[in-house]
């Protein structure tokens, strides 16, 4: 195992190792950077992991406090569980269902294409897709992701049977069992999916790409990565230049540590990376760390979500095979027709018993609620996932009266829909009612949206420093050897599932910063 001293400064210091940061480190491990990948949460494996809903939560998720504010459902059902994300090797993509799906390219280009949307604060993307493209293709490669690079599609469980047929019957083209980064045949040493339905608890089998088994292990064998698990970044310094330096953080036991650095890139899920750069304020940066334009922390974005499910006379099964068994993308399209900029896309999902009790309808009993949970067996259900807008005012911010154990202040996370979200939502219920009533729904349900997993943009990228946090290529406006390297880079949501985007970034990312360092540009 390779340990680097807390002196070295020749290292880039990574916090977070999930899409980005994993993706980011194995990337440089390759090209011979030394990095130090610190992460708050433990590492589990494939044999740890637990197929069993709460426990695998409590082993798995993030569940340190955190607190919210706005109109958003999420505030009043888990006020300090906004987001649904993971404190573990791997980060969440131990937990990600595998959806992995390229941006189109109008969405790259959401203010040229939807032009001013009253109460949104839309930019263009400082990248475009033409550039994009071939990193796509090598994440889709190194991810395994299937209707890409000959990889053959997974096969259909009886959850998209059902949503098959009912976008056969309203008229829909685009359904199929999707780009997915779970192997539908053994590749890369992984094996294949054997269709065991808890995608959500880190897959047993391996199949489902996860920086865990992927990433990580490959870059400690390149002898360049130290590894530390349990380690919560808590601020970073800089020289009197402006120039980050070194990262504190709390290790396993407790104990503050404090990791010199050459170039640090900040990977913690766009509610922690904000945290992160607004505690490490200082006389040279106030408002925080890289925080000039004060956009730090503002346009968070979660995407347009909320789920149906409908109960049907003879038993679906929905919880057999993968969650995400099957996509709809005809709605995915930009129509303005329908009465709101962007798209959407629907995604079969399921849910274990706890978790249909825990989000169906938060805080319901009595009858009506245990009807419902007496036709689990029989339910078929999808998830809508959309482009949500962003606004200044959603933003993650400091609460300086709850503090972790650490007495560093927890994250705020203030969201109010927007009315392109309410109308989109909207329109996507009453199509999933269409879809189920077609087939015979016996009754259809309309659920909320569940605590985030798609957290994006309070780092945004902008061609102009007063517009956002960093440049197309991750990189603070105003701070150079800094990145910002997960979703928190998001200009706008668009409309597909991130993941894929994530680690395109971070392969693209990876040769600039590779680069930068060996011209001493950084």
């Amino acid at each position: 195992m390779t340990t680097y001293t807390f002196d070295d400064d020749s290292v880039v210091v990574i916090i977070g190792s999930g899409a980005g940061g994993g993706t980011l480190a194995n990337e440089l491990c390759q090209k011979g950077v030394p990095v130090v990948l610190l992460e708050a949460g433990a590492r589990q494996s494939t044999a740890t992991f637990i197929n069993d809903e709460w426990p695998s939560f409590a082993q798995l998720s993030w569940g340190d406090t955190r607190t919210t504010s706005g109109s958003w459902r999420v505030a009043k059902d888990f006020p300090n569980l906004p987001a649904w994300i993971c404190k573990t090797v791997g980060g969440t993509t131990t937990h990600w269902a595998g959806a992995s799906l390229r941006f189109q390219e109008h969405e790259f280009r959401a203010l040229q294409t939807y032009g001013q949307v009253n109460g949104a604060n839309l930019l263009d993307w400082p990248i475009t897709l033409a550039q994009m493209e071939p990193y796509y293709a090598r994440a889709e490669d190194k991810m395994g992701v299937t209707r890409t690079h000959d990889i053959a599609g997974l096969p259909g469980n009886n959850n998209f049977k059902v949503m098959y047929n009912g976008a056969q019957k309203i008229g829909y083209k685009e359904c199929s069992t999707g780009h997915m980064a779970i192997n539908s045949k053994p590749r890369d040493g992984r094996a294949s999916c054997q269709q065991l339905g808890f995608c959500f608890q880190g897959c047993k089998m391996g199949a489902k790409w996860s920086t865990l088994y992927t990433e990580i292990p490959a870059a400690e064998a390149t002898g360049k990565l130290d590894l530390r698990p349990g380690s919560q970044a808590i601020r970073i310094e800089h020289d009197d230049k402006g120039r980050v330096n070194a990262v504190v953080y709390a290790d396993s036991a407790g104990v503050m540590q404090r990791q010199k650095a050459r170039v640090v890139a900040v990977a913690g899920n766009s509610i922690e990376t904000p945290r992160l750069l607004l505690n490490s304020s200082s006389s040279l940066f106030p408002q925080g760390l890289g925080n000039g334009s004060g956009m730090v922390g503002k346009h968070y974005m979660r995407h347009t979500t909320g789920s149906v499910f409908a109960e049907f006379q003879e038993p679906v099964h929905f919880y057999r095979g993968t969650i995400m068994a099957g996509i709809i993308s005809d709605e995915i399209h930009h129509k303005p027709e329908r009465g709101f900029v962007g798209g959407y896309e629907m995604e079969t999902i399921s849910l274990g018993p706890s978790f249909l009790a825990a989000f169906f309808d938060p805080g319901a009993w009595g009858r009506d609620f245990t009807r419902v949970m007496d036709q689990y067996s029989n339910m078929a259900g999808m998830w809508i996932v959309g482009e949500d807008m962003p606004q200044e005012n959603n933003r993650v911010t400091l609460n300086d009266a709850v503090k972790d154990r650490y007495g560093m202040p927890v994250a705020n996370v203030h969201y109010d829909d927007h009315p392109n979200d309410l109308a989109m939502r909207e329109h996507a219920f009453v199509q999933g009612e269409k879809l189920y009533s077609s087939v015979g729904a016996l009754k259809v349900h309309r659920v909320p949206p569940y605590p985030s997993t798609h957290n994006l943009g309070t780092c945004r990228m902008s061609a102009k420093a007063q517009d956002g946090v960093c440049n197309s290529h991750g990189q603070s406006h105003e701070v150079p050897n800094l990145f910002i390297s997960d979703g928190s880079q998001f200009t706008t949501s668009a409309g597909e599932n991130p993941t894929l985007t994530i680690v395109t970034l971070a392969i693209r990312q990876a040769e600039f910063i590779a680069d930068a360092l060996k011209s001493k540009a950084i």
